[in-house]
């Protein structure tokens, strides 16, 4: 007798209870965000492993352990997609659109995939939805961007619902925040940190900051606050 085939380990199938709560979600999406002026943009599940490397970065753990990356048979190296904006912002590149002064407003959802251990509420090929504003470097846009998604999670069903505003500054504050923390992580004894975060506090030292590990959560309590660190116009 042969072997059952089963399903990769971090990937599910969704039979038609579950599949329809995921085109309710969708279909709920459309209807908020073109409401708000957005339109869909369908980009590849596979691009180029640099796209990536260049738009999160080598230092990062998404690119440095956790994508599904591969050469082709010409050996160029293709990445599955771990997120949606990096796709998106080429898309919009490549296509030429875009003019000084232009501002558009795209949607996006589908499958994404990373290579991390399967967990309950986290698989390794997951779907997301994403919503980006391109050229309009007003604080209004951020706004307009919360506002869709509190109207959209609303408008799921969701109503025990807060907003907690968070900014990780601009090119001109955020190297002065990056530093202190790189100061401050350095002062302390690098054995108390996880094997991840020794690595993390000189190449990422923002990445500390999320880490679940207990010890190094205790560590970061009290860890300079970017609040502290922003610039007049942050």
């Amino acid at each position: 007798m042969s072997k059952k085939i089963q399903k990769i380990k971090g990937f599910a199938d969704l039979f038609p209870e579950e599949a329809a709560l995921f085109t309710f979600m969708e279909a709920k999406a459309r209807e908020t965000f073109e409401r708000f002026g957005f339109g869909e943009l369908r980009t590849p599940v596979l691009e180029k492993t640099e796209l990536f490397q260049k738009s999160i970065g080598e230092d990062t753990d998404v690119v440095g352990k956790e994508m599904f990356t591969f050469p082709d048979r010409k050996g160029r190296s293709l990445t599955m997609r771990p997120e949606a904006t990096a796709g998106v912002i080429r898309s919009f590149v490549e296509s030429g659109n875009h003019q000084p002064g232009m501002v558009a407003k795209y949607y996006t959802f589908g499958p994404m995939f990373r290579y991390e251990r399967p967990q309950k509420g986290r698989q390794r090929q997951f779907h997301q939805i994403n919503a980006e504003i391109i050229g309009a470097p007003e604080p209004q846009s951020d706004a307009e961007l919360i506002l869709m998604l509190d109207t959209f999670l609303r408008g799921l069903g969701l109503e025990k619902l807060s907003v907690e505003l968070n900014s990780l500054g601009c090119p001109q504050c955020r190297p002065a925040y990056r530093q202190a923390l790189t100061d401050y992580f350095n002062s302390l004894p690098v054995e108390e940190f996880c094997e991840d975060c020794r690595r993390r506090k000189d190449t990422n030292p923002l990445r500390v900051l999320d880490c679940k590990v207990p010890a190094c959560k205790e560590l970061v309590k009290d860890a300079p606050r970017v609040t502290d660190h922003l610039c007049a116009e942050c």
